[in-house]
């Protein structure tokens, strides 16, 4: 009879999932000075120096998560060329997916403890700031296709801004106020996406000039 295999490995890839997944529970919990190492080890179940094999330090964690992050958006985003019609009507109708993501307690709570660490680490607010330019290339498609010919480039882009400023406030609020029901809030919230995306219900609003 044959010995059974040995167990393979995690790969490496699967490896900093796993510390990134411990790193975030810990943040959370502990907030990011409060969180050591040796915290995230053993949510990780690994040891330290298994730890720094895959990360130098909290903020290349913090890094890791965030490109991560950035990652399930590029996915996102390649799903708009097949999108048919007017993508912008596609994202106001499918908003009530948007609202749960954003105002996710977990996400909420990890996102908002990496900006106050922005605020006072300069090195985690030059992750996030790349990581927003990043973003904003991804967007590009995007903006274009939600562009009316009365606007300038710089008006579309300050719409896709106020956009981002929309959902990612959600996270704030729903810290704040976590009996938000996003049932009751996506009808309203409709309305104001189409309102900054220059739709009606029924197609394309028309200026007040034109009415």
């Amino acid at each position: 009879m044959l010995d059974p295999e040995p167990p393979s490995r995690p790969s490496a890839e699967a490896r900093r999932r796993q510390i990134q997944d411990a790193a975030a529970i810990c943040f959370r919990r502990s907030g990011f000075h409060g969180a050591t190492m040796a915290e995230i080890a053993r949510a990780a179940n690994l040891s330290v120096g298994q730890i720094y094999r895959y990360f130098d330090n909290k903020e290349a964690i913090i890094e890791a998560i965030v490109e991560q992050d950035l990652a399930e958006r590029r996915i996102r985003f390649a799903e708009f060329p097949g999108v048919p019609g007017n993508v912008a009507e596609h994202m106001i109708e499918t908003c009530v997916d948007a609202i749960d993501r954003f105002c996710n307690p977990e996400r909420a709570a990890l996102m908002l403890e990496v900006l106050a660490e922005a605020a006072r680490n300069p090195k985690v607010a030059a992750i996030l700031q790349k990581r927003d330019a990043e973003e904003r290339v991804l967007n590009a498609e995007f903006r274009q296709r939600i562009r009316r010919p009365e606007w300038t480039e710089e008006e579309t882009e300050i719409r896709a801004e106020l956009m981002g400023m929309l959902f990612e406030g959600m996270a704030v609020r729903s810290i704040n106020n976590p009996d938000i029901d996003p049932e009751k809030v996506a009808p309203v919230l409709k309305v104001v996406m189409s309102a900054i995306f220059g739709v009606s219900r029924h197609g394309p609003a028309r200026d007040s000039q034109s009415a």
